[in-house]
């Protein structure tokens, strides 16, 4: 199955926490996502069902091996396009929010390029 938009941000928002904090509950995703804690609940299930996430008996969350690399490659996508369109002039603040909404539509082969592109550059 196809891992949908908000999955994503998810994943990807959960593997930023994980960074941040040796333990990473519901609660904090909710409260780092600005979402119902209801809602993160039932998204959550959804990913736990489609193996994408584990959660221990203490209520931990841990990316499974699929889940770590859905989310590794949306959040590398996030940070290269935001530092592109940084160096393209746009704000911080406007190229967060940019790259927040391509990452999870631009094609493998327009990132690839976008990639390659930055690489030469540094």
């Amino acid at each position: 199955m196809a891992l949908l938009e908000s999955g994503e941000m998810y994943l990807e928002t959960i593997l930023i926490l994980s960074r941040e904090h040796p333990t990473v509950r519901a609660v904090d995703v909710a409260e780092r996502m600005g979402f119902s804690k209801p809602a993160v609940s039932r998204a959550l299930g959804r990913l736990r069902g489609e193996e994408y996430l584990l959660t221990g008996e203490d209520g931990a969350l841990t990316l499974t091996e699929s889940g770590r690399a859905a989310a590794e490659k949306i959040y590398e996508r996030h940070t290269l396009l935001r530092e592109f369109l940084e160096h393209l002039g746009v704000s911080g603040e406007t190229a967060a929010a940019d790259a927040c909404k391509i990452e999870h539509h631009i094609s493998d082969e327009t990132f690839e390029a976008i990639k390659r592109h930055v690489r030469d550059r540094r």
